[in-house]
């Protein structure tokens, strides 16, 4: 079996990775919806890809590998891996789970993820009252993570949060603000902690996605102050989101001051990159994203690593899509004892619904995702349904 052509076209928000081979056998991967300007980089692969076989995964991401890099830059190569292993499951007559080493669980825990609704405010009884929705809601999750910090609207709506930098630009995302944060702000941060624990109580947990953006001095001092409220983790406090670099040595720091477990990792690019925080112990929670990190081989090696290392895995997810869905799903099956949950990704349109062929009508039940038994990732797109949504540039992507 030989790749005849690499294809990519923005469907809606997200740009769709489709390989195709002489066999007739075609292989689907997702980039975030927060990354259309990533089409041309997929693409630019294409001489790399064509007249491999696409079942040698490894053979082929080999000669692409090295192209990619930390966020957003990862998602174009993990693309295109998520989309080989498609076809490789395809050729082979099975889901993807089985040729990553097998199904350790019949179903994968997640949490709520961009299961949410827009937050009347960032006042504690906000924060509440959004904590209360999300349990009544009916995939019952076990655990909600809340935006805080400088990964909320809190800096911008409560007079004098910080000392540091402020971005004016609305709406990039990937620049926020960062620096020393007041003491009202936070004694602000506290009270909403305090105002979501009173309501979730211990039947349902609670992180913090707090950053990027902090000072060490202060996640230490937050983080001592939230040790009581049993938090799953803080997560991305000094880098993460699309900061291209780590910092193992301060978030040693940070774990070593604290018995509140400190998570990083979703912007981070292969398993190299997660070696020192992995090998010291820098943080107790790493969540890579299949989408960003290089492929969900690639986050199944860090997480056999991390295991060795008693270092928790929560996956991120929130913004992968349904088809992302399918390739959180498949790797996470396999995942080591150290796998929590993964990140919830729903669709960025209500028409994907209906245009993703292999999923049931509720996909969620208590916090848990059946496995996909479909050869490959186990999804497919509805050509036809999904041709009004297609750019005219884009005519040929379902020849």
């Amino acid at each position: 079996m030989k790749i005849t052509d690499l294809r990519c076209a923005v469907i809606g928000k997200h740009p769709i990775v489709r390989i195709v081979t002489d066999e007739g056998l075609y292989g689907l991967g997702e980039v975030e919806f927060t990354k259309v300007y990533l089409k041309p980089w997929v693409l630019h692969f294409r001489e790399a890809l064509i007249g491999e076989d696409p079942t040698d995964v490894e053979r082929v991401m080999l000669k692409i590998r090295q192209r990619g890099s930390f966020k957003p830059y990862g998602a174009a190569v993990s693309a295109i891996e998520h989309a080989l292993w498609d076809i490789a499951g395809k050729a082979a007559g099975v889901p993807a789970y089985k040729l990553l080493g097998g199904k350790v669980r019949d179903k994968v825990r997640v949490y709520n993820g961009s299961i949410r609704q827009i937050r009347t405010g960032d006042r504690p009884e906000d924060y509440a009252a959004d904590v209360k929705w999300m349990m009544e809601q009916p995939q019952n999750f076990f655990m909600i993570k809340q935006g805080i910090s400088f990964h909320s609207n809190m800096k911008d709506t409560i007079e004098g949060f910080h000392y540091g930098v402020t971005q004016k630009k609305a709406g990039y995302h990937g620049a926020m603000d960062q620096g020393a944060i007041s003491e009202r702000g936070f004694s602000h941060m506290l009270d909403c902690v305090a105002a979501m624990k009173e309501v979730l109580g211990d039947k349902v947990s609670l992180a913090l996605d707090c950053g990027p953006g902090w000072m060490l001095p202060d996640a230490i001092k937050f983080a001592r102050a939230v040790e009581k409220y049993n938090l799953m983790w803080l997560e991305d406090m000094l880098t993460g989101d699309y900061v291209p670099w780590v910092n193992p040595q301060a978030y040693r720091e940070l774990t070593t001051s604290t018995s509140t477990p400190i998570h990083t990792g979703e912007q981070i690019y292969l398993r190299h990159n997660f070696k020192e925080l992995i090998e010291t112990q820098a943080v107790r929670v790493i969540g890579p994203d299949p989408a960003d990190v290089g492929g969900i081989a690639e986050l199944k090696w860090i997480a056999e690593h991390a295991y060795m290392h008693s270092i928790l895995m929560a996956p991120h997810g929130t913004a992968n899509g349904l088809l992302g869905l399918g390739a959180l799903i498949n790797v996470c099956a396999t995942l080591p004892a150290n796998y929590i949950a993964f990140e919830y990704p729903t669709a960025s349109d209500p028409w994907w619904e209906d245009l993703i062929i292999g999923l049931p009508p509720q996909i969620v039940k208590d916090s848990m995702v059946d496995l996909l038994e479909a050869p490959g990732l186990g999804l497919d797109i509805d050509a036809e349904g999904a041709m009004k949504y297609l750019r005219e540039e884009d005519a040929g992507f379902f020849d």
